[in-house]
């Protein structure tokens, strides 16, 4: 078998048989580093191909005997959540996230949750005296916890297979390293064979392997894109470093919902559970103040009650600034086009400033409503009740659109003491309830409701 040297880049994996200042696949600039091929003839291929045709056994689908019909509770019920209930024996799981987010704090809280499991948390980047000391300030971690130091996949590999833990945690992927590839630790060909290895061995054993894996400066997970395929889940640990609170989210599952997301508080002694994140994010809202409206958004199957914050001021520049912190600036820019087009409001004039408290981002259209209210609250200076919530998704010709779940959203809403909603008319309510619903079919009625203005 012959090797012959080929450039990857390590940004997207992309093969060029020369060195090139810029990747043609993904546009970044140096990306290209030196590597090792092994070239395999096409007579060696065809022998191969008929070695592994022999060796397949065609099954029928109710032969194949489940072995892990059952999932590993980690008891940390936001974790669970995300994961679908649970971990499944045997599956791969990848968590990412920025620096200091609380990814090897979470996985180390887990890890003393299934003590019975027998757990083992190998570190590649931290030394174990590193480990001790973040022990000790964190609840009810166990000293039986067994932690090894390694950053060679391959001893990883072996220790895997000889253990009789249950579960591993690999901290983190992009530092350890196979010597069988020649090339650095973290680079394309390292975190593709070193995962692929892993993979492997999860299947075989039924163990539950855990990566902790690190982000690149657009935000998401470093490594080559065949990553995210290869493993069973990948989970984004997300949170604005300002704020004490985290949001876990699943991107990908071949085990439950991608849904659902898991809300944490960090503190000194680690992570804990929000149970009720609408109670902590509406927590401190100043109701005498224009400029703020509360909205719902749908997280899986947990309604989130938010607050939104707008402030319009008169610009003194040339150009009107836009600024946006947990919402989608074109999102805004449309609702913006729509309140002056449709309805005369100067937002062209001004300053415009949105901020989602919490450090929470939307995603959901029906809080158009919402944020379109608190726009004309700061500019026209006047406050919004503090026990009114805003429903609905928002059009071009200024209709406001049925939004999903309604019952959901409305129940949630009643359980936490609002008095009054406003939302679409045409979403159907089918129970009553004990809260004043006034539905609206264009901005126009609500803002009239709210503002007392046509």
């Amino acid at each position: 078998m012959k090797e012959k040297l080929v450039y990857i880049c390590q940004n997207c994996g992309f093969e060029s048989a020369r060195w090139q200042g810029k990747c043609p696949e993904c546009g970044e600039w140096n990306t290209f580093e030196e590597a090792a091929k092994k070239v395999v003839s096409s007579k060696q291929r065809k022998l191969d191909a008929i070695k592994e045709s022999t060796k397949s056994n065609i099954v029928s689908l109710g032969d194949i005997s489940t072995d892990y019909e059952y999932r590993i509770k980690t008891n940390i019920n936001e974790l669970d959540r995300v994961l679908g209930g649970g971990i499944i024996p045997g599956s791969l799981i990848l968590i990412g996230g920025d620096p200091g987010i609380g990814k090897s704090t979470l996985l180390l809280q887990m890890c003393a949750n299934v003590i019975d499991y027998k757990p083992l948390y190998i570190t590649a980047e931290e030394s174990l005296q590193q480990i001790k000391y973040r022990s000790r300030r964190i609840k009810h971690i166990d000293d039986s916890l067994r932690l090894l130091s390694e950053t060679n996949a391959d001893n990883i590999n072996n220790i895997i297979k000889e253990t009789d833990a249950q579960i591993i945690v690999i901290d983190s992927i992009q530092a350890v390293y196979s010597e069988k590839i020649e090339s650095t630790p973290g680079s394309i060909s390292q975190v593709r064979e070193c995962s692929m290895m892993f993979m492997q061995t999860a299947k075989r054993t039924g163990k539950a392997v855990f990566l902790i894996g690190h982000i690149n400066k657009e935000g998401s997970l470093a490594g080559p894109k065949i990553l995210e395929h290869l493993v069973d889940t990948v989970i984004q640990f997300e949170g604005d470093k300002s704020y004490s609170y985290r949001i876990l989210r699943s991107q990908k599952n071949r085990f439950g919902s991608t849904n659902e997301i898991g809300v944490f508080e960090m503190t000194y002694a680690g992570l804990e559970e929000v149970n009720n994140p609408s109670d902590v994010f509406l927590a401190g809202i100043n109701t005498n103040e224009s400029g703020i409206a509360i909205v719902t958004t749908l997280e899986g199957s947990r309604t989130i009650l938010l607050e939104v914050q707008a402030l319009v001021t008169s610009t003194n520049y040339g150009m009107p600034q836009r600024s946006v912190n947990g919402y989608d600036m074109r999102r805004l820019q449309m609702i913006l086009a729509v309140l002056e087009k449709r309805f005369g409001f100067p937002f062209s004039k001004n300053d415009v400033f949105v901020n989602i408290a919490g450090g929470i981002y939307l995603n959901d259209s029906a809080c158009d409503l919402g944020i379109a209210s608190a726009l004309i609250s700061s500019l026209q200076d006047k406050p919004i009740d503090s026990k009114t919530v805003f429903i609905g998704e928002i059009g071009l010709t200024g209709e406001v659109r049925p939004v999903s779940a309604i019952e959901q959203r409305i129940s949630e809403i009643q359980k936490l003491g609002f008095t009054k909603i406003i939302l679409p008319k045409a979403n159907k309510i089918t129970k009553q309830y004990d809260v004043d619903i006034y539905t609206v079919e264009k901005i126009r009625e609500a803002m009239f409701e709210i503002f007392k203005f046509k």
